[in-house]
């Protein structure tokens, strides 16, 4: 049976596991795998953010990230969730919606008047999910990789390796 729960400092390896991933910098063991600890710890006590793990028994196979959002000319906040996994080997078992479905109470306590997030364009396993949760279609989203940055952004589908770079008009990339 699933478990949602708050993250706790101790879900580290495993929430640095998943955002991985997810496609995010692998730190674990790696020289900047303290500054990351440390970027984790402090978000799990912003009051503008909760961070959720989906437990199966004893293993961590899920994470949910999820800030409230101030948008002008709103008087209550969205809720915006920048990231959403589950382990490759846990999925369609319920932890993504388990996890979901705890996101959308959290943000109606809040007095959120909407809840969003983005995912790759080649994720569609991902997108049918959240169409099947009542989550619309409905956005695009820009983004302008910054040079000297040292990220590489967006992540590529798992064995295409990671995108270098963000297309640019003006480079031609």
């Amino acid at each position: 049976m699933i478990e949602v729960r708050e993250a706790a400092a101790e879900d580290w390896p495993a929430v640095a596991a998943l955002l991985a991933e997810l496609g995010r910098p692998d730190v674990l063991r790696g020289p900047d795998e303290d500054a990351a600890r440390r970027v984790y710890l402090g978000y799990l006590e912003r009051p503008d953010a909760v961070a959720l793990v989906a437990v199966d028994g004893e293993r961590v196979v899920g994470f949910v990230d999820m800030e409230y959002r101030v948008r002008l000319n709103f008087l209550t906040p969205q809720a915006w969730i920048p990231d959403l996994i589950v382990s490759q080997e846990s999925r369609s078992r319920g932890a993504g919606a388990a996890l979901l479905a705890r996101c959308e109470e959290l943000a109606r306590e809040r007095g959120c008047w909407s809840l969003s997030l983005e995912s790759a364009n080649w994720r569609e396993r991902a997108h049918a999910f959240y169409l099947r949760e009542g989550l619309a279609d409905n956005a695009k989203s820009f983004s302008k990789l910054f040079e000297g940055s040292g990220v590489q952004w967006p992540p590529a589908p798992p064995g295409h390796g990671r995108s270098a770079r963000l297309a640019s008009p003006r480079s031609g990339r």
